[in-house]
């Protein structure tokens, strides 16, 4: 039986027991049942706006897995073009809705400094570094970053601090 259904049945009892509204109680029983109505309605509605969405993720997933066929069935070049680079795309072998394994280059060491303005902290790649200076993007403060004056023993110390705060 559906809710819709149940809810119908519910308020065929209510009505058959002729409810005296003039009480507290017969109040009460009136209002629940309306307010069960408006919720049955409510459900029902957001089940079809469900179903209308599930069915639209199946049609977009259908046609996105014939995009990926066209796109990469007709390359012949074993991952070696831009396309189907097998660096970032590889078939895993199983059959499940992962159907590539994205390499991303998450292994990039990640630099932590703080703006000496603001005091907003700005995580930094060691490209970014490199460039020699960085605009903080809370306050627009340019950040310089100077290598030259630092020696191999700067860069251990920094390493064994951050093994230390590690443990």
């Amino acid at each position: 039986m559906k809710l819709t259904e149940k809810m119908s049945y519910l308020q065929g009892l209510l009505d058959g027991l002729d409810i005296d509204t003039s009480t507290k109680e017969g109040k009460a029983l009136v209002q629940m049942s309306e307010v069960m109505s408006e919720l049955v309605m409510y459900v029902e509605d957001l089940q079809s706006q469900v179903d209308e969405l599930t069915e639209l993720c199946d049609i977009l997933d259908e046609d996105l897995g014939q995009v990926e066929d066209d796109f990469y069935e007709d390359c012949d070049c074993s991952g070696d073009c831009d396309s189907c680079d097998e660096e970032d795309w590889r078939d895993d072998g199983e059959d499940d809705d992962d159907d590539y394994d994205f390499d991303d280059d998450d292994d990039d060491e990640l630099y932590e400094i703080t703006c000496p303005t603001c005091g907003d902290t700005i995580l930094l790649d060691e490209g970014m570094i490199d460039e020699g200076s960085i605009n903080c993007p809370n306050c627009n403060e340019l950040l310089e970053f100077d290598y030259d004056d630092l020696t191999i023993e700067d860069f251990e110390g920094e390493a064994e601090e951050a093994e230390e705060d590690k443990e």
